[in-house]
């Protein structure tokens, strides 16, 4: 729980029990521009976070929807190699509208698929039944996903858009840089931003002290951690722990805006975070958020992102989202 306040022309955070996210002179050793990190000048008063409304935004997460009921039957065949098109023929045939679009996506010019393909098997065929099962939880989510968030600054619809478009901003990156053994990176991409779900009524309540903090150089994600007692990366991460997906996949949402919190098993956090920058640069979701910074330094490294392909790795995504725009509106 944070018990301790930075105060830098501003508000910045330090964790009780844990060394100071800075140190007294105000740099950080990992200090990058529009990260987590605080402004350089700042003095130490102590102040408490609103614990009875972390307790309320922890009752909300407890009551949140459970993964839409398709998706929960089918997730777990993504982990068993043995699965097969019969057994997700099988489920998927008790859902007719969702099946309907899935076929309506397996059809549109992302897939660029030769013949048109009008049943489910079809289409496991033709794309694999791992990608198919990435299909079903886009469209199951779809409904959960398109309510406005006016905290967030975000319309009805658009963090929708923004997730589809980080989820094909994941696959350009899986593809351009050979990444490997990636078969999570799609639906983890997809549900980055789901906490936003919780935490959007309690933006709007303090809104103008998040927006406060903003305006002296505080990061929006900071801000939000500063009010609330938390922020919307870990509240999604505590809601797809609840749904038992699995941990890598959790960590990857809880990490998307602080990749520096990996220590090992980095891959697929680095390209939520990658990802995520790259869905704001087609520009899709920007919301309140603002302006991204360059992926953190040790992520490129990681991915081996060289100087200049951002841009051409933004530009592959915006193309691919182009093509999806049949599910965008």
């Amino acid at each position: 729980m944070p018990k301790r306040i930075i105060i830098a022309d501003g508000i910045y955070l330090k964790f009780s029990g844990d060394e100071p996210i800075c140190s007294c002179d105000g740099t950080h050793p990992k200090t990058r521009p529009g990260t987590l990190d605080p402004p350089a000048n700042f003095r130490v008063k102590d102040e408490t976070v609103n614990e009875d409304k972390v307790r309320h935004i922890m009752a909300q997460v407890r009551s949140f929807p459970g993964m839409p009921a398709t998706a929960a039957r089918l997730m777990p065949m993504l982990q068993n190699p043995d699965a097969s098109a019969a057994q997700i023929e099988d489920v998927l045939k008790y859902d007719p509208g969702l099946t309907a679009n899935i076929l309506k996506l397996t059809n549109s010019a992302y897939f660029g698929l030769p013949s048109r393909v009008s049943s489910i098997r079809q289409a496991i065929m033709l794309l694999g039944w791992k990608r198919l099962l990435q299909l079903v939880m886009t469209m199951c989510m779809s409904a959960q996903m398109t309510k406005p968030l006016p905290g967030y600054g975000l319309s009805r619809g658009e963090l929708w858009r923004h997730s589809v478009a980080v989820s094909v901003a994941a696959d350009v990156l899986v593809k351009s840089l050979s990444i490997p053994d990636a078969d999570e990176v799609f639906t983890a991409a997809l549900l980055h931003d789901i906490g936003k779900l919780v935490l959007g009524e309690y933006v709007q309540e303090d809104l103008r002290e998040i927006e406060q903090m903003v305006g002296k150089g505080i990061s929006f994600e900071v801000a939000e951690f500063v009010v609330l007692g938390t922020n919307h990366a870990q509240i999604g991460a505590l809601i797809l722990q609840n749904w038992s997906l699995p941990q890598e996949l959790v960590n990857a949402v809880s990490r998307h805006h602080d990749p520096d919190q990996c220590g090992h098993a980095c891959r697929l956090s680095d390209v939520v975070h990658v990802a995520d920058i790259l869905g704001w640069m087609t520009g899709y979701g920007r919301g309140r958020n603002g302006q991204p910074v360059e992926p953190a330094f040790e992520v490129t490294e990681r991915l081996g992102i060289g100087d200049g392909q951002m841009e051409k790795l933004a530009e592959k995504t915006r193309q691919e989202v182009t093509r999806l725009s049949g599910i965008l509106t």
